[in-house]
């Protein structure tokens, strides 16, 4: 099992950091008013407001920032500030020898898939895949209370259940494992690298966005030819957003292009998890293990639960 970093508590200090794309100063803004009236303290990367490009600095410059942010003890949690691209250019030039030594939590989405499945399939830590400052909704609004509403429970350690509407294509069933994944394309990116995780005995979660429908068929294509959907223990589909057909358009919709490739398996699949690229993002622990259960009635809700152990009254003692 992942080791779980200590959550976080009232007072403690966590980065900033643009890992990837380039932001803008009412992002980072953004940011800061979260963590602040979460009562945490703060500090931004040096880079992180410079822009190189489509990315914010250099790969020396980005990687300068995540690796002092990695190695800071007084640092408990990096927030990443959006994806983009970038992340993949970075990622082997970091050293996370003394994260391991005192592991924080590192949270964000889409892009921050190459972080995620580092860090499950060679460091064995877990991470979060949450919301980012670039996507933060309206604060107030039901979708902010869903996003930043669970990555806070997430960070101080509040516990993670979701539950959520069934689907007609969902297979039931209910199984117990890690989960792992995320964006799709960034996972199909990572295949054959150091970073490529494995999702053997795992379950494997899968968002997307902005893609062609033909595209999403040829990233499964690839997972189906490499044995991944054999080899997993469930199915969690989040949103696949904006997707565009092509010329001659590929069946109905991205569910059944994804169902196409799995309804042959026993174990639970379940569609439209509230997650990915849309305002209502939900945390999810990625390396952490989970209990998914798909109802086999249309009227009955599937329900994502994280099983990490309560380690509140560990951390306080760590503090």
């Amino acid at each position: 099992m992942n080791l779980i970093p200590p959550f976080l508590q009232t007072g403690q200090k966590v980065a900033l950091v643009s890992p990837a794309g380039c932001i803008g100063p009412a992002c980072l803004e953004r940011g800061i008013r979260l963590v602040e009236s979460w009562g945490l303290e703060y500090e931004t990367g040096p880079n992180a407001l410079k822009r190189f490009g489509t990315f914010a600095g250099t790969d020396q410059e980005r990687a300068a920032d995540f690796q002092h942010a990695l190695d800071n003890p007084e640092i408990k949690a990096i927030l990443c500030t959006r994806g983009g691209y970038g992340s993949a250019r970075i990622i082997d030039q970091l050293d996370f020898s003394t994260f391991l030594k005192a592991p924080k939590w590192i949270t964000g989405f889409s892009d921050i898939t190459v972080f995620h499945s580092h860090l499950q399939q060679n460091l064995h830590v877990a991470s979060l895949h949450a919301c980012m400052p670039q996507t933060y909704p309206t604060p107030g609004s039901e979708d902010y209370a869903a996003s930043a509403g669970s990555l806070h429970k997430a960070l101080f350690g509040e516990g993670l259940a979701h539950t959520f509407r069934s689907q007609f294509l969902n297979h039931p069933g209910n199984v117990t494992a890690p989960l792992v994944g995320g964006n799709l394309s960034i996972l199909y990116s990572l295949r054959g690298t150091a970073t490529d995780v494995d999702p053997s005995g795992k379950i494997l979660f899968i968002e997307d966005l902005d893609e062609y429908d033909y595209h999403i068929d040829r990233m499964l294509l690839n997972l189906a030819r490499s044995g991944w959907f054999e080899r997993i223990a469930g199915l969690v589909v989040g949103t696949f957003t904006h997707i565009k057909k092509g010329a001659n358009p590929y069946m109905s919709n991205v569910w059944s292009i994804i169902d196409s490739y799995t309804r042959k398996y026993d174990y639970p699949v379940c569609f439209g998890f509230p997650a990915g690229h849309v305002p209502y993002n939900h945390a999810l622990y990625m390396g952490a293990m989970a209990r998914l259960e798909v109802p086999g009635q249309i009227n009955e809700n599937s329900r994502l639960e994280f099983l990490i152990p309560d380690r509140k009254e560990e951390t306080e003692n760590l503090a």
